[in-house]
């Protein structure tokens, strides 16, 4: 457990957004060299839409892309979510599963087992992995020193296999059990530690690339910022720091990162979109979106340079320059 001391220190936020046509919803990229990101004259396709709230992309080995479909119950009734699946080859959206324990994040391990963090209103309030081959689940944490958690939201793995989530609480008639909105890791093991604890509505979670550092969005509450925090080889955090302050928000929602350590996140200011970051916090980039971005994720193999962004009520996708970065490998 680490103590958020400088989580005021602002890393750099001073950059030049050099992708940004929003009226086109158009990312153009006049940077060349090392710096470049987005594909001169990229942009922003539509995949599906006709969902309530979608989060949470992940490619599986087979190329599917799963995202989360949000049902609040306040406007939808009691679905509880949907986990929906949706199939490059001929373009089509399915409901993988249903109700899907309000299913946010999601990523796959290094057996291709989808892992999911699961919510509040009526949702399970846990992270489940499932072996699509047989179609079996299991639960990996329900519980914490006994109590139900807030509501898991996002997901990171590392290269050892063990699992990042973030556990904060939007909306949900559940009671909060839990005294922190903390951050946690699931060990192979199936022990669960907590991680960190001075972060207000901590949300998007990654791992870099060289395994070095743990990334944790925060938006919504009183912290709106990026913050980094040392990664040990056993799991262990420690060095709490704010890398960006979007103080007084928004910040960003769910994130990716490409295999140079640029962070890719999904932000609502105007103009909203994917907001894209070098290590050190500079900004390099913004992919408009038409709608509300609330998360993202690189493809694997044929699609490694591709963006899938879950905004508003749909599934969108970009290709960009740079591939993805992902812990588990097929």
């Amino acid at each position: 457990m680490t103590s958020l001391n400088t989580k005021f220190l602002c890393g750099s936020v001073c950059g030049i957004l050099v992708a940004t046509l929003p009226q086109a919803l158009q990312a153009q990229d006049p940077v060349e060299g090392d710096t470049a990101i987005v594909l001169r004259g990229s942009q922003v396709e539509l995949l599906f839409d006709g969902a309530v709230v979608t989060e949470g992309p992940a490619v599986a080995p087979d190329g599917t892309v799963y995202f989360s479909d949000i049902t609040p119950t306040a406007s939808t009734g009691m679905e509880a979510g949907h986990l929906r699946q949706y199939d490059p080859a001929t373009g089509i959206t399915r409901i993988f599963r249903s109700p899907s324990g309000m299913s946010n994040g999601i990523i796959f391990d290094d057996q291709g087992r989808m892992i999911v963090a699961e919510g509040a209103d009526f949702g399970g309030r846990r992270v489940t992995r499932t072996d699509l081959k047989t179609g079996k689940s299991t639960i990996l944490a329900g519980l914490y020193l006994g109590k139900a958690f807030n509501a898991p939201n996002d997901l990171a793995l590392d290269e050892q296999g063990r699992i990042y989530f973030t556990d904060p609480r939007y909306f949900g008639h559940e009671p909060v059990e839990q005294p922190v909105e903390g951050v946690y890791r699931i060990d192979p093991d199936g022990s669960v530690s907590l991680l960190v604890t001075e972060i207000d509505k901590p949300n998007g979670i990654l791992v870099s690339p060289d395994q070095r550092t743990l990334y944790v969005a925060a938006v919504g509450g009183t912290d709106q910022a990026i913050f980094a925090f040392d990664l040990g080889p056993g799991g262990s955090v420690s060095g709490g720091r704010t890398l960006i302050d979007f103080s007084p928000g928004p910040g960003p929602d769910g994130m990716a990162v490409d295999l140079d350590g640029n962070i890719y996140a999904a932000r609502r200011p105007q103009p909203m979109g994917i907001y894209v970051y070098s290590p050190e916090g500079q900004q390099l980039a913004l992919i408009p979106t038409p709608e509300q971005p609330r998360n993202v994720t690189f493809g694997r193999g044929a699609t490694s340079r591709t963006l899938f962004i879950t905004a508003g009520r749909s599934l969108y996708m970009i290709e960009v320059k740079r591939e993805g970065y992902h812990a588990a490998r097929w």
